[in-house]
C-alpha cells in the first residue's frame, strides 16, 4: 500500500517519535511510505491533490534514527506526489506546536485531507471528526463518569470560585495544547501565585480547570486506543505508566517525565470500555487515554506518543499490528469497491 504521514515540519520529527516507528516497520513490509507538512500540499486546478513529500530512500532501515537522519539530510529524497493515488493518509502532526508561529496550518491540513476522502484515501484519525476533537472541549462530550468535575472560562474569579469549591486545589491547563505545556497544579499553598497561573493561562485564551485527584500525584497511565479498543498484542497492554519523582506535578515525557510499562487495572479498562463507543463514531482510530484511577485527564487524538518507548521496552510489535491493520481496511474498501465511508474504514 501507499502510505502517507502527515506531520507538522519535517525539521522538527524526532528518532523517538510513534510516526517514524509506524513508517519504519510500513518500510520493512514493502510498503511505500511519503511525510507531508502541513504546508506543503497543493489543490490542483484540476481538483487533484499533490504535495511536496519526502520520501525514504531505503527499503530498509537498522534503526528509527537512521530513517530520520535519511529524510532530514541535506540531499533528502523530496518530490511532488498524488496524494490522492495514496491508500491512507495518517494525520500526525501536532497542533499545540503551531499555536504561535502558524494557527492556520493544522485546520488547513484537515481541509486537505478531507478532500482527500474524497478521493477515497483512508484518512486516520477521520478528519470531519477531527476538527472537533482536536480541541480540550471534545473530552466533555464523554460520559460525565468518566471526567474529573471541569471549568472552562476566561474569567479569573470564576476559576478562583472552582477551585475554592475544591478546597484550594485544581489543575489550570490551557484549553489548546499538550505535553505538559502551561499546565499548573494548585493547592492551597499556592497563595499569591494562583493569579500568575491564571494569567499565564488565560493570556492565549481559555483555561480548562478540573479538580485535581490525588491519585495523580503517583502519575497516570497513557493507555492506546485502536478501533475503538485497548490495543493489546500477545497478552501485553500498549500502556505505560508516566510519573516524575522530582518536585515537577507533571508526568509527560516531553515535560521530563519518566515511563514503566504498566498493566491497566480494572478502572481503567472500564473507562476505555465506556469511551470506546464514541471513538468509533467519530472515526478516532488511533488515540491515547491519559488515566488517573476513574477518570480520564486527556484524550490525545492527533498524535499520541508512546509506541516507541513501549517497544524499547518490550519486544512486542505494536506498530506491526497497526499496519497490519491498516492493510486489512485497505483490502476491505478494496472488496466494496470503495463504497464503503471514511468513517466505517476508520473504525472497522
Amino acid at each position: 500500500m501507499a502510505l502517507g504521514f502527515v506531520i507538522n515540519d519535517m525539521a522538527t520529527e524526532q528518532d523517538n517519535y510513534t510516526t517514524i516507528r509506524l513508517a519504519r516497520t510500513a518500510i520493512e513490509r514493502g510498503h511505500q511510505v511519503v511525510f507531508i507538512g502541513l504546508s506543503d500540499f497543493i489543490y490542483d486546478a484540476d481538483g487533484t491533490i499533490r504535495a511536496h513529500a519526502f520520501l525514504p530512500r531505503d527499503k530498509a532501515y537498522a534503526s528509527d534514527a537512521e530513517l530520520l537522519a535519511d529524510l532530514q539530510a541535506t540531499d533528502a529524497q523530496r518530490q511532488a506526489v498524488s496524494v490522492d493515488a495514496l491508500d491512507v493518509l495518517m494525520l500526525r502532526s501536532d497542533p499545540a506546536e503551531e499555536i504561535e508561529d502558524r494557527p492556520w496550518a493544522p485546520n488547513s491540513a484537515l481541509l486537505f485531507a478531507q478532500l482527500a476522502v474524497l478521493k477515497h484515501v483512508i484518512v486516520l484519525n477521520d478528519p470531519a471528526h477531527l476538527t472537533d476533537a482536536s480541541n480540550k472541549t471534545y473530552f466533555q462530550h464523554f460520559p460525565e463518569e468518566v471526567r474529573p468535575a471541569t471549568c472552562i472560562s476566561t474569567d479569573a474569579d470564576i476559576i478562583k470560585a472552582f477551585i475554592a469549591e475544591r478546597d484550594g486545589y485544581g489543575v489550570i491547563k490551557p484549553l489548546q495544547g499538550s505535553g505538559g505545556q502551561g499546565v499548573f497544579v494548585v493547592t492551597p499553598d499556592s497563595g499569591g501565585n494562583l493569579n500568575q497561573m491564571i494569567e499565564a493561562v488565560t493570556r492565549d485564551g481559555y483555561a480548562i480547570v478540573q479538580e485535581y485527584l490525588p491519585r495523580a500525584a503517583d502519575g497516570d497511565l497513557r493507555l492506546f486506543m485502536l478501533n475503538g479498543r485497548a490495543l493489546r498484542v500477545d497478552g501485553q497492554y500498549a500502556c505505560i505508566r508516566r510519573y516524575n519523582d522530582g518536585d515537577d506535578a507533571r508526568s509527560n515525557i516531553s515535560a521530563g517525565g519518566k515511563f514503566e510499562m504498566a498493566k491497566p487495572d480494572a478502572d481503567a479498562l472500564r473507562l476505555a470500555e465506556i469511551v470506546g463507543p464514541k471513538l468509533s463514531r467519530d472515526g478516532m482510530y488511533l488515540a491515547g487515554l491519559d488515566i488517573v484511577g476513574d477518570k480520564m485527564m486527556e484524550i490525545n487524538v492527533d498524535t499520541p506518543g508512546g509506541i516507541t518507548m513501549m517497544e524499547d521496552l518490550t519486544g512486542i510489535d505494536f506498530s506491526g499490528l497497526i499496519i497490519s491493520d491498516l492493510e486489512r481496511k485497505v483490502r476491505l474498501r478494496d472488496l466494496y469497491n470503495r463504497t464503503l465511508s471514511n468513517t466505517e474504514l476508520a473504525m472497522m
